[in-house]
């Protein structure tokens, strides 16, 4: 029976992963860390509600055999650049130095399809960064998933990203051969490829959203 930690379980992404762990036999702790409460009442969370930039200061309780981080914002919701990078930036990489002090060996981050610490695009360089930092730590089961423009409705109005998904729908189909990784990819897929990547030997650190579709859909 394993414990594993959340961070972003109420977010899209992070709450159908909370809910799969819930009802995965492997698991029978579930440590929730986030600033507000998923609502939900169940036997196996333990839930730490916190500033999520003080992670380091709730280092006695992030112990578990996995670590799955969900967290990420958008320009939209978060135009301040120095705030963005606090979180898509800052919060992974606590996370990540806090697996190695704590002898966590297995780490799982949703980055995006495109990070890459040289782009011109402030978005893509800052995952970019997050991940070259968290590799460069060296947590023996580090998997970083690259998903494309992730699918499903979420409980927060996304009115630009609502209008790309109606238009993804019709260009998806034709998405084909090295266009595939654009295709949309829905949260249920990216979870069931972390679950699998988390409990099965894989030596991919970086994972691109096709990829992601392919552990998910054959592993």
């Amino acid at each position: 029976m394993k414990t594993a930690i959340i961070l972003g379980a109420t977010g899209l992404t992070g709450g159908v992963l909370l809910q799969k762990l819930l009802h995965d036999n492997r698991y029978d702790k579930i440590k929730l860390f986030s600033r507000k409460s998923v609502n939900i009442s169940h036997p196996k969370i333990e839930e730490y509600l916190i500033d999520m930039f003080k992670l380091n200061d709730h280092s006695k309780n992030f112990t578990a055999d996995e670590v799955f981080c969900c967290i990420g914002t958008t320009n939209a919701k978060t135009p301040n650049k120095e705030l963005y990078h606090k979180i898509d930036f800052g919060i992974p990489v606590d996370t990540a130095q806090l697996c190695l002090k704590n002898n966590i060996s297995t780490l799982l981050i949703i980055s995006a399809l495109g990070a890459n610490p040289k782009s011109r695009v402030f978005y893509n360089r800052t995952k970019g960064e997050m991940e070259e930092r968290v590799l460069a730590l060296e947590i023996p089961k580090t998997h970083i998933l690259q998903p494309s423009l992730i699918g499903g409705k979420r409980n927060e109005k996304r009115p630009g990203e609502y209008f790309f998904k109606q238009i993804m729908k019709v260009f998806n189909p034709l998405l084909i051969g090295a266009m595939k990784k654009y295709r949309t990819i829905d949260p249920e897929t990216i979870v069931s490829s972390m679950i699998w990547l988390a409990n099965h030997k894989f030596d991919q650190k970086r994972i691109v959203s096709d990829e992601i579709y392919t552990i998910a859909k054959t592993k």
